[in-house]
């Protein structure tokens, strides 16, 4: 595209020009006929100073602009450059407003040429990048970003990436092109101007598809990869010998290095599979357990002609061991295999759906951008599946609407052979290996309609997350903002939503509708049940504030719902809630039978109705779910369930949620998973306390006379790798006010990080907790050049905050809950780990509770029962943080005395790698710390 762009980069004293805040530093490249042309760049003195968090963002300090132009001085330049151009910034309006603001007071109009924006290019054109930030981009695409947040260098990045982005533009095909040109005027930026010049340009030539690509039903799409038959029939006699294990390992891993736990795990697995016994594995690091059961389970399905489940807790580990996992396997196995990635229905897009509502025109701009994503991602994907894609919350509600799911009005055969989810489904059917999540795992055990092909044969990775899957699975959700926005996604007439819709539809003479309740009637209802809704919540917020004693404005507080006749707001609760439910039941009961009617002459709807029609009947099916919740928790509990409400008190009505969980899911699982399927091999870094599985077992409903169990130490020298202090220095964490005890380990985090250069990673139990120090650090000032990076503070997912944790040299990351697993942070990027307290559950959480509860009913101890090992499996999981190689080398600090001063202690220390604690003063950790690391 042979325009002139002109990328700007902007440094300021802040974010609002109107009140006052200046440029200090100003960064331009030219880019003209696909090439850099110019760069320019200036330091401008603001006349102001520059606040401490812009001179620590950007290293510019008020000596360095003390003698710079001011503004007025570079504008005639700035003006010059941007003659003819397009205004580029990576999130344009920012760098504009202050340029305009600026030129204006210099005496100059304001820049009014095309703008464009890298945030949302990139947002279109690379649908799938894991963030949009500048440096998270540059990363991703292989540019050198030298110097972030300094504008030239900002700048030139950007440049880059707009290089980039323009030839991903030119590369797409005609059709989709115009389908984003159709789009684009809805966005932030003047990207349909160029879209209409890429047009013209393509028109004139004739344009041969890649051959990946086609065009179906007037959407571009990659094509059908071809699954190869596989016909190598090679089998593999199990057991193997440890030279021929290592031989095949070697396969894969060039540097490969014998690990005997690795060989005995393989061993057992396929003996479980053999002897059609269930088991547990414990595993610790660096076993290398994910290659230990997929080479016995690929060679036993192989020997036996089965299909082999492996079940993984979150879908991006199913993603991990599709793309780094599977493709070792194959190079080690004689024989191919076929593998299957499955997930639940909604994650795949309906190309049918899609279709249709690109027709629709009334969108806002979260929609539109998303349509404009997904155009682009059809062109890139082989599975259709939502998790590739980065969508905004309100792109996630559009996906809601083009998911997949089973249609009744939208049965469009056209689409059927590209249909992803179905071309899942039949990969499963055909495949040695299917990978799935628990929770696909556990729909499909109770479901009428399976999923999953027949299967005997299932290996449950992090096996210790089965039972909360379980218990989520079996258990019921009632939140406030998903009922209130599926109740306006009907709408009232007036508002023209799917309820006027479905109306319209009926006013045709060729519907007989005269036996149905009149619209009018419906469009009360629909009031009536918004009034019900609220007044329901707010009964639902009072009976939790009377109850809930941890009430603190910071807190989401949380209470257990408990059936008492004697009690009064639990009867006002009650009744509120018989009304609301006896309302749901009442409209839906009209909304059926005004589906029923339309479903007998469908074939007099047109695609626009058909997918409207398809959305109410999703819609209607949710409200039906909604109902049996509050029956179930509310009409007719039973003692078997737990049910809790939980609030954030900052917005009390917008964040309600009641759960509902069964005590325990041994039972459940008893008899609706483990007894109808012959060897499911659970495994695990922890499944163990003190060396037994007891707990685990019981947790599970397994016994133990029917189960194998093995556990596998970690091959790391934790003796050689490890040093494990207590600070003797630091109170009991019981003993005095949370704040005071805030207070003294805050002095011991502020000296041991000192020490350690940071590469910290601190986990709590609770967030007030985690809030309270990270305060109390940046307040005391010791660790201003430390990046402090706090879960639920800075912004991000848990992943995003770990990735910024490594990018800096001296980083403190501080976390709690999801924290404590599943984080891997290899190598030098983590040196220390501090535990602040034993991470026992609060006893007033209403699970906990109605555990404790039941156990002590049927004689049990809830302590040793299920506290102390819960709190155990859970401190293995925050201990195994620091050692992730063999290589690694660290410290960690318990800050919790317990460890050492109780009995129960020695039961945490039991369930460890052997290692000798030791009990210091800070004096003393500081000269270990020199002396250690």
């Amino acid at each position: 595209m042979g325009n002139k762009y002109v990328v700007v980069d902007l440094e300021t004293t802040g974010n609002a020009p109107k009140k006052g805040d200046k440029i200090i530093q100003f960064a331009a490249v030219v880019i003209e006929n696909g090439q850099i042309s110019e760069e320019y760049s200036s330091l401008i003195n603001p006349l102001q100073s520059i606040p401490p968090f812009i001179e620590e963002l950007t290293g510019l300090n008020d000596e360095m602009v003390e003698h710079a132009p001011v503004f007025s001085e570079i504008a005639p330049k700035v003006l010059t450059l941007l003659e003819g151009a397009y205004f580029v910034a990576h999130n344009v309006l920012f760098d504009l407003s202050f340029l305009q603001e600026e030129l204006i007071e210099a005496g100059y109009n304001g820049f009014y040429g095309p703008v464009l924006d890298t945030v949302e290019m990139s947002r279109v054109l690379i649908p799938t990048a894991d963030s949009f930030q500048l440096s998270e981009l540059a990363i991703r695409e292989g540019l050198k970003h030298e110097r972030p947040h300094q504008a030239d260098s900002d700048a030139y990045v950007t440049a880059e990436l707009l290089l980039l982005l323009l030839g991903r533009l030119q590369h797409l095909p005609l059709i989709t092109l115009k389908q984003l040109e159709k789009l684009s005027s809805g966005l932030k930026s003047d990207l349909d101007l160029l879209l209409d010049e890429l047009i013209v340009k393509k028109e004139t030539s004739i344009e041969t598809l890649p051959d990946d690509l086609e065009v179906h039903n007037g959407v571009a799409l990659k094509k059908v990869p071809i699954h190869k038959e596989l016909v190598n029939e090679e089998q593999i006699h199990f057991p193997l010998s440890h030279f021929e294990k290592g031989e095949m390992l070697k396969k894969a891993f060039p540097h490969f290095e014998t690990r005997y736990g690795q060989f005995s795990m393989m061993d057992t697995v396929y003996e479980m599979f053999s002897q059609e016994k269930h088991g547990l594995i414990e595993a610790g690091t660096g076993v290398g357990k994910s290659l230990a059961y997929l080479i016995p389970s690929a060679i036993y399905g192989r020997n036996k002609g089965q299909v082999i489940v492996v079940s993984t807790y979150t879908t991006q580990l199913q993603e991990q061991l599709l793309s780094n996992d599977i493709p070792k396997l194959e190079k080690m196995l004689p024989f191919s295999i076929n593998t299957a990635l499955l997930k639940g229905r909604s994650h795949y897009i309906s190309l049918a759906k899609f279709e249709q509502s690109l027709r629709d025109l009334d969108d806002n701009y979260d929609t539109i951008l998303t349509k404009m994503q997904i155009l682009v991602w059809l062109t890139e994907t082989n599975n259709g599946d939502m998790d590739e894609l980065n969508l905004s919350s309100g792109g996630v509600l559009y996906w809601n609407k083009i998911k997949n799911d089973e249609a009744v009005f939208m049965t469009n055969k056209t689409w059927l052979s590209r249909d992803f989810y179905y071309r899942a489904r039949k990969r499963a059917q055909k495949a040695d290996l299917i990978i799935t999540n628990h929770s696909l795992l556990l729909t499909d055990v109770v479901a009428d309609n399976k999923i999953l092909p027949e299967y005997s044969h299932v290996i449950i990775d992090e096996g210790h997350h089965f039972v909360k899957v379980s218990g989520k699975h079996f258990g019921l959700t009632l939140d406030y903002l998903a009922t209130r926005m599926l109740i306006s996604q009907i709408g009232l007439m007036e508002q023209k939503q799917l309820l006027f819709k479905l109306e319209q539809i009926l006013e045709k003479p060729e519907w007989n509708n005269h036996e149905l309740v009149h619209s009018f009637e419906v469009n009360q209802m629909i009031v009536a049940l918004n009034d019900e809704m609220d007044e329901f919540f707010r009964v639902v917020a009072i009976y939790t504030k009377k109850k809930s004693r941890s009430a603190n404005k910071y807190n989401r507080i949380s209470c257990r719902l408990e059936a008492d006749e004697a009690n009064a707001e639990w009867l006002a609760l009650q009744t509120s809630a018989e009304r609301f439910f006896f309302l749901i039941k009442d409209f839906n009961e009209v909304i059926s039978a005004r589906l029923n009617l339309v479903k007998t002459k469908k074939e007099l709807l047109n695609s626009r109705e058909k997918a409207s029609l398809e959305e109410l009947i999703t819609l209607n099916d949710e409200l039906i779910e909604i109902a049996a919740a509050i029956k179930e928790m509310f009409l007719h509990p039973t003692n078997e369930f737990v049910s809790w409400i939980e609030i954030d008190m900052r917005a009390v009505q917008n964040s309600t949620t009641i759960f509902s969980q069964p005590i325990t899911v041994g039972s459940y699982l008893q008899t609706q998973f483990f007894n109808l399927k012959k060897s499911v091999v659970l495994t695990s870094a922890t499944l163990s306390v003190k060396n037994s599985f007891n707990y685990m077992l019981k947790e599970l409903g397994l016994q133990i006379e029917d189960c194998s169990t093995l556990q596998i130490q970690s091959p790391f020298e934790y003796e050689e790798q490890v040093k494990l202090i207590i600070p003797e220095d630091l109170p009991e964490v019981n003993t005095i006010p949370l704040d005071e005890y805030i207070a003294s380990i805050t002095e011991h985090i502020i000296s041991i990080a000192e020490e350690t250069k940071g590469r910290m990673l601190i986990l709590f139990t609770s967030h007030e907790m985690l809030r309270k120090t990270y305060e109390l650090i940046k307040e005391s000032g010791f660790l201003h050049d430390f990046a402090i990076i706090a879960q639920g503070i800075s912004s991000g997912s848990r992943s995003r905050l770990t990735r910024n944790f490594q990018k800096f040299e001296k980083a403190i990351l501080l976390g709690t809950s999801s924290f404590w697993e599943g984080i891997d942070i290899p190598g030098e990027d983590l040196t220390s780990l501090i535990i602040v307290r034993l991470p026992f559950s609060p006893p007033d959480e209403p699970i906990t509770a109605a555990k404790c509860d039941q156990i002590k009913q049927s004689g049990g101890n809830p302590f040793s029962d299920y506290s102390l090992p819960e709190a155990i499996i859970r401190f293995k999981q925050g201990f195994g943080r620091l050692i992730r190689t063999r290589n690694d080398r660290g410290m960690i600090f318990i800050f919790d005395r317990r460890l050492v001063t109780t009995k129960y202690g020695n039961a945490f220390l039991q369930s460890i790698p052997p290692i000798q604690v030791e009990k210091k003063n800070l004096k003393e950790i500081i000269i270990t710390i020199k002396e250690w690391l």
